[in-house]
């Protein structure tokens, strides 16, 4: 292994101390973001027969000492989780509230522990092949170290669905640990085993009795809680993200109460998708001292391959361009941020959500698809991603599919009706399709399915993936109170119209909302840090993009058809703006990471 390498390319996540340790064949090395216990965190840490490296944050740490009766000399909650495993065994992961990625050597047993926290908010991938297990927080550090391959069937998932599915990675043998699962790499055998200890699934299957009432006051106790817990977690202030949403603004609210000094960061830019009045807004309500970063783009072009490098694998959601942005901001002022993410996933605040508490698209008759396939015919396209008619012409498209075409055009629908020009080997969507109906069988209801299949996908293989590069590259950490363990265990057990209540999503947080937020913001629809993109392909980064997927030689080409290419630059296909600007960027991301991840590593 080259440490020095290693520790170029993951120095943004661990600046302030870079220390290894070996034992026989085993070496691991940690790159501290010090955070909590800055004198005493020190890693790797020992306690008698174990050794651990580990990236995140344990918020109960300290409830699961007084517990468990845990003895520890540190205030670290690195060290909590050495003396649970020392009593516990792998059990103790079920105790654990936080974010977490961490390796853990037991010399008795002649075995490395790994595991991932229950939503992903840690990432965690590995790499085996033979008798070599090696594992990283991100890609471009395995990279670095090994000579690889592609794996074309993940490329082809991902150009189709804009993602990378649970465990796919775009290189063969490099595994992403799934959420909610550990591993456990023997080292006499070189057997590794991997289980999953955690699943959201289980707890949709359950149902609260409670009252909206009684779980309003609820979900308002286990906010304060999450909140509280992540303030106090850190030896460093702590600020918060505002988007102009209710997710972000509920989180600052709590969060001013904890910190009257609490920091709040939003971005600004000209056009439809600016939200910084609405977050100004609860700025304002708090007394927080806000900062609104205003981004014009101006230098996109010259920060975009730097930006989409940082996730060593092809990254579909341009969302990531403004949380760049934003956290590199917040780091001149602090290391530790509170965002709202998981609100959407958690409480139902999805606009397709509604159709679906309203009728089970997974379950269409075919009478049903046959109609809604006619109607279809005679729609033109919408350009407009938040106009009526694409969220009734999308409707209409739902009813005329089956299945997982279902769940794939609700949710990232780029190349959805478009999939004769992709280039794909048959079975490629074989896994995607078997979790899918596994799900679709389970007896959900069809919001229960579509939000169960967003945790389990889409929030780990997009959503936290996005925030936690963008936050790390700058050595910025990013605590989600809304995944808080309680919450992930309490809120997909209510009833659905707690969720989604006639047209309104997020009821029951809107209704808290009316607690903490001006009137406003809590019936505006989702917010996020979105960006105008068929702008920017038909404008700012109309030339860098020609000159990467317009090269007779792009990698691309490999999984589009011959000439589709330039006939989707040109405007020769028939298709609405919004999902022509996403296929162009879906194969810009996957150009620039073939040529500045995958060939120069």
């Amino acid at each position: 292994m080259d440490l020095g390498t290693l520790t170029r390319d993951m120095l943004h996540r661990g600046p302030d101390e870079q220390c290894g340790f070996e034992h026989e064949d085993v070496v691991l090395h940690h790159h501290r973001l010090a955070i909590l216990d800055i004198a005493g965190g020190k890693q790797p840490m020992h306690f008698e027969h174990l050794t651990l490296i580990f990236n995140g944050q344990i918020y109960n740490h300290l409830d699961l000492r007084r517990k468990y009766d845990l003895q520890c000399s540190t205030n670290s909650d690195t060290e909590t989780i050495l003396h649970l495993y020392a009593k516990l065994g792998v059990d103790f992961l079920s105790d654990l509230d936080g974010m977490f990625a961490f390796a853990l050597l037991d010399k008795k047993e002649q075995r490395i522990f790994i595991a991932r926290d229950r939503a992903g908010k840690k990432p965690l991938y590995y790499y085996q092949k033979d008798k070599t297990f090696l594992f990283s927080s991100e890609l471009n550090a395995l990279r670095s170290q090994l000579e690889l391959e592609i794996a074309d069937i993940h490329i082809q998932q991902f150009v189709r669905m804009g993602y990378f599915y649970k465990s796919s990675t775009p290189y063969k043998h490099i595994t992403e640990l799934e959420a909610g699962s550990y591993g456990i790499f023997d080292l006499r055998t070189s057997r590794f085993e991997v289980k999953k200890w955690w699943s959201v699934h289980s707890f949709f299957l359950q149902r609260s009795n409670d009252s909206f009432e009684t779980a309003l006051e609820r979900i308002d106790q286990m906010l304060h809680q999450a909140v509280s817990q992540r303030v106090s977690s850190s030896d460093l202030e702590v600020g918060a993200f505002l988007s102009g949403g209710i997710d972000s603004g509920i989180i600052t609210a709590i969060a001013q109460s904890y910190n009257s000094d609490l920091k709040t960061f939003t971005v600004s830019f000209a056009g439809e998708y600016d939200e910084s009045s609405l977050a100004q807004l609860v700025a304002n309500r708090y007394g927080t001292q806000h900062h609104t970063i205003p981004i014009s783009f101006d230098n996109l072009e010259a920060d975009i391959e730097k930006i989409l490098f940082n996730y060593g694998e092809p990254f579909f959601d341009s969302s990531a361009i403004p949380s760049y942005y934003v956290s590199k901001e917040a780091k001149k002022h602090l290391t530790v941020i509170l965002n709202g993410d998981g609100g959407d996933e958690v409480f139902g605040g999805y606009r397709r959500y509604v159709p679906f508490s309203k009728y089970d698209f997974f379950s269409s008759s075919p009478l049903t698809r046959k109609l809604a396939a006619g109607l279809h015919k005679l729609l033109p396209p919408p350009h407009s991603k938040k106009s009526k008619y694409n969220f009734g012409y999308r409707l209409v498209d739902l009813a005329r599919k089956d299945g997982l075409d279902t769940y794939l055009s609700a949710t990232v629908d780029s190349f959805d009706g478009y999939e004769q020009y992709l280039v794909s080997e048959p079975g490629y969507l074989d896994k995607v399709r078997s979790d899918f109906q596994a799900v679709n069988a389970s007896g959900l209801s069809g919001l229960q399915k579509i939000m169960n299949l967003d945790f389990d996908n889409i929030l780990p293989g997009d959503l936290l993936v996005k925030m936690d590069i963008a936050t790390m590259a700058h050595s910025l950490e990013g605590r989600s109170p809304m995944l808080a363990k309680s919450l992930l265990e309490y809120v997909p057990t209510l009833p659905d119209r707690y969720k989604v209540n006639g047209q309104q999503t997020k009821h029951i947080l809107r209704t808290l909302a009316e607690k903490y937020l001006p009137a406003e913001l809590i019936h505006q629809p989702k917010r996020g840090f979105e960006i105008p993109l068929k702008n920017w392909v038909d404008n700012q980064l109309k030339n860098i993009i020609g000159d990467y997927i317009l090269s007779p030689n792009a990698y691309c080409r490999n999984y589009v058809r011959p000439g589709f290419i330039e006939d989707l630059v040109n405007n020769k296909i028939s298709v609405g703006k919004e999902k022509r600007a996403k296929m162009i960027w879906t194969l810009f991301s996957l150009e620039v990471w073939y040529k500045n991840c995958f060939l120069r590593s």
